[in-house]
């Protein structure tokens, strides 16, 4: 008389953490924090240790980049220009804001630099603490977001994607650093300022 295997126990599991793939969607890997610092320094695209800042209004809407659906191919000769409207004082959150949503988009963090035409990031501005040299060798390596200042735009090498803040008056270092930009984003150009003051420069042949 054949054997009838006995049937497995199902013992009701106890209540825990379960390690149950994600649905949806791959987890995401962490994304890389430049130079030999803590864990608990963020990623650039966050505001990091250094001179205290206000943070802006919870929920204070930017217009987010436009994802370019019918975008020419990424090497052709001028980039994408998307404008998101921001005041000087709002121009480094609404960069931020740029970076995460490119991040989330897919956008590798090595493809991304970010401009400003007055005072540093405050990434930037943490991590020459540490000095020029191990500053600029992240640069160098290029796999992550970099944050740089006007002063340095012709130092910064072409990436796929230039995010400049205009956080500061339009001056003429200003109009030099948005034709810096141009000139160094591959594939696409987002501007973070005063819509008029930024069209002005950019009408004028920038």
């Amino acid at each position: 008389m054949p054997l009838i295997p006995e049937e497995p126990q199902i013992h009701e599991s106890a209540q825990g953490p379960r390690a149950t793939p994600a649905t949806g969607r791959t987890a995401s890997t962490p994304r890389p924090v430049p130079g030999p610092r803590t864990a608990a320094m963020p990623r650039p695209g966050r505001p990091g240790p250094g001179p205290a800042r206000p943070a802006p209004p919870a929920q204070r809407p930017h217009p987010a980049p436009v994802r370019p659906e019918a975008a020419a191919p990424e090497n052709r000769s001028a980039p994408q220009l998307q404008l998101i409207p921001a005041p000087a004082d709002g121009a480094l959150a609404a960069a931020d804001e740029a970076v995460d949503l490119l991040l989330d988009s897919g956008r590798a963090p090595g493809d991304i630099v970010v401009l400003t035409t007055a005072e540093q990031h405050p990434w930037a501005t943490h991590e020459l603490s540490f000095g020029e040299a191990a500053y600029w060798a992240q640069h160098e390596a290029g796999d992550d977001v970099f944050f740089a200042g006007a002063a340095a735009v012709d130092r910064v090498k072409s990436r796929p994607v230039v995010i400049i803040a205009v956080n500061g008056a339009v001056d003429d270092a200003a109009t030099r650093a948005l034709a810096a930009a141009r000139r160094s984003a591959g594939a696409l150009l987002i501007v973070c300022g005063d819509p008029q003051q930024v069209n002005a420069v950019l009408g004028a042949g920038v």
